[in-house]
This record gives C-alpha cells, structure tokens and sequence, in this order.
C-alpha cells in the first residue's frame, strides 16, 4: 500500500510538473505538430508540372486541349520570353511549347509541337515529354486510320490503399517527439533532483526507491500517451492519416508508443548519470538524439542513404520504432508481423537498462 501511495504521490507531482513546463510542450508536442501539419499539407498538393505556352502558339487543336484538362500540368500563357528563358535554365518551369499548324495536301490536320525541354529539371521534363507523346501517338494512328496497330501495350491497375506523405512523416514524427521526451526530460529531470539534492533525500527516507522511479517513470508514459494521442488524432482528424483498421490500429500505435518510450527513458537515465550539471546535458543527449533523428527514417526511408551509412541507421532503436509504427499504421500489421522489430528494440531495451543500472547514481 506504501509502494502504491508514493508511486501515485510521485507521478502526480511530476506529471505537473511537465504539463508546467514550457519546453515539454514545445518540444513534446508543438514541434512534432508544426512538422506533420506542415508536411501534410505539402503531401496533399501534388506535384505540378509548368509549361510556358509560347506567343503565338496555337491553342486552338486537340493536343493543347487534352493537356489542359490533365491536372498536373499548368499551361502558362503569361510569361514574357525573358521570363522563359531565365526560368528554363534555373529549372522552375518543365518546358516552353509551340504549336504550328502545318500545310496539308491532304487536308488532314497537321501540327508541329515543338517542345523546349528544361535540362535543369529533367525529372519534370521527361513528365512533360512522356505526356505529350501519350497524346500525340493515339492521334497519329487515328488520323492515319491505323485502328489495329501492329504493337500496342496493355495495363491493368492493381488496386491498392493511396499512401500519402502523412502516412510516412506522422510515426516517424510521433518517434521523435517520444524520443525528446524520454530521453531530454528524463536527463534534465535526474540532474536537476540531483543537485537539488532531492534524490538524496528521497533515498534518505522510508519510501522505496523502486517507488520512486517508477513514479517518475510512469509520469513520463502517461505524458508519452497523451503525446501519441493527439498527435495520431491531428494526422488522423485533420491531414487523413491512415489507420488500417481504425481502433484496433490506434491502440496498437498506442502500445508501440509506450515500448518505444520505456527505451528512451533508459538512455536518458544514461545521460543523466553522465551529465555533471544541466548544461553538459543537451550535448550528451544530443550525441544520442540527432543521429536518430536524422538517420532513422524520421524523414526520408533509410534506403535513400548511401548504402555505407546505412547500417549506421539500422542499430538504431529509433529506425524500429519507425518500421514498426508505420507497418502497423498504413499495412494493417499485426505484433506476429513486426515480431522482428519488437524483437530487436526489447534487446535493446535490455542492453540499454544493463548500462542504465550500472551508471546510476542517487547523489554526486
């Protein structure tokens, strides 16, 4: 009944004390929600491709009609030669087309589009010919009256779930924002009942140690569960997060949350055994964190890296998180699935507690 009392008395008074915390709130959740706002939204927009109508061309024939109705493609008829030309070479417009219509003997309808390609941006260029040349081959046919070509292509779409940006930077997101919270709170928390003396005096009286760090402990998971929830409810609300199978998924996320928090609060009872004071604080937490941050999948998938950095980002415990929350999220995975991922980050909750307790110290 003690043990229970002081574990209570000790979440409480912590958990107030984050709530009161501007930093916990900056860092635990306004970041991360600037970050999955503002890269939901830029995922929602989809990607144009700009073509600078040259004066003079002709906009009167099916080639241009068909391109306008196309909604990656925005057809400008505004901008000056200069503008074009400055544009071209910089690579903010894909290409600058004319449209001729030519002479005919045989009165059929005839154009020349001759189409000036950027080689600044050859992704949009090579979008902005493959176009085109789609529109163009089935109208060469038809005009010629060919209505069964010798070769033709045949397509089936496999139907399947839209992953979206949100689907991506929102678990890598809600990792991160459990990661400053684990690892930075729980560092400044210990150095700073240390030198207060606080922890010394905790270990001075009746109550349990295990009570106590448990109470701070349980503080931060329920800190880190406040933290997924409104994060996941922003993405799933407001940026249509997909979560596979709606409760059921959420809840899971949920438990990946309160693994992946459990890890960080490990390395951040290591830093705090490091740190001789709150300023040597954030350079040993950061050692730990930008790594993690940069190289975990936060951002970009890891197969992105150099295939030499790459191992670097699979022995962090971050990159599993990650996996593990976004193969739960969009995929509908089950635990039995990203049995692998759990596998390894329980490992490296074990290796990073050994190291944790063998560090720890109650006073200076």
């Amino acid at each position: 009944m003690k043990f229970i009392k002081s574990f209570l008395a000790m979440l409480k008074a912590d958990l107030i004390s984050t709530m009161r915390n501007p930093s916990s709130i900056v860092f635990g959740l306004l970041f991360p929600l600037i970050f999955i706002v503002v890269f939901g939204f830029i995922g929602q927009g989809g990607q144009t491709y700009t073509i600078a109508v040259k004066e003079g061309s002709d906009t009167d024939n099916p080639i241009y009609e068909a391109l306008e109705e196309i909604d990656y493609i925005k057809l400008d008829t505004e901008m000056s030669n200069e503008e074009v030309e400055e544009k071209l070479k910089a690579g903010r417009i894909s290409a600058q087309m004319n449209i001729v219509e030519r002479a005919n003997e045989n009165q059929m309808p005839s154009y020349l589009v001759d189409l000036r390609l950027s080689g600044a941006e050859p992704e949009g260029s090579q979008v902005v010919l493959s176009t085109i040349q789609g529109i163009v081959s089935p109208m060469n046919l038809q005009i010629a009256g060919v209505t069964e070509p010798p070769i033709t292509v045949e397509t089936e779409n496999v139907e399947g779930r839209q992953y979206k940006q949100i689907d991506f930077i929102l678990p890598g997101q809600l990792g991160f924002a459990l990661m400053s919270t684990g690892i930075f709170g729980t560092a400044f928390l210990f150095v700073s009942l240390r030198a207060t003396l606080v922890l010394k005096r905790f270990a001075a009286t009746p109550v349990k140690k295990s009570s106590i760090l448990t109470g701070l402990a349980g503080s931060k998971l329920m800190f880190a569960i406040m933290q997924a929830v409104v994060i996941i409810g922003v993405g799933y609300f407001f940026l249509e997060f997909t979560l596979v199978n709606g409760w059921v998924t959420f809840v899971e996320m949920l438990l990946l949350s309160m693994l992946g928090l459990i890890i960080f609060l490990g390395m951040g009872l290591i830093v705090s055994s490091i740190a001789k004071d709150e300023n040597s604080v954030p350079p040993l937490a950061n050692i730990i964190t930008l790594p993690q941050f940069l190289l975990a999948g936060t951002f970009f998938p890891i197969e992105v890296f150099p295939e030499w950095l790459q191992p670097v980002s699979k022995i962090l415990p971050l990159t599993y998180l990650n996996n593990a929350l976004r193969a739960v999220s969009f995929e509908g995975a089950g635990f039995s699935e990203i049995a692998s991922d759990v596998g390894i980050l329980l490992l490296m909750t074990v290796v990073v507690y050994a190291a944790a307790i063998k560090l720890f110290k109650w006073k200076e």
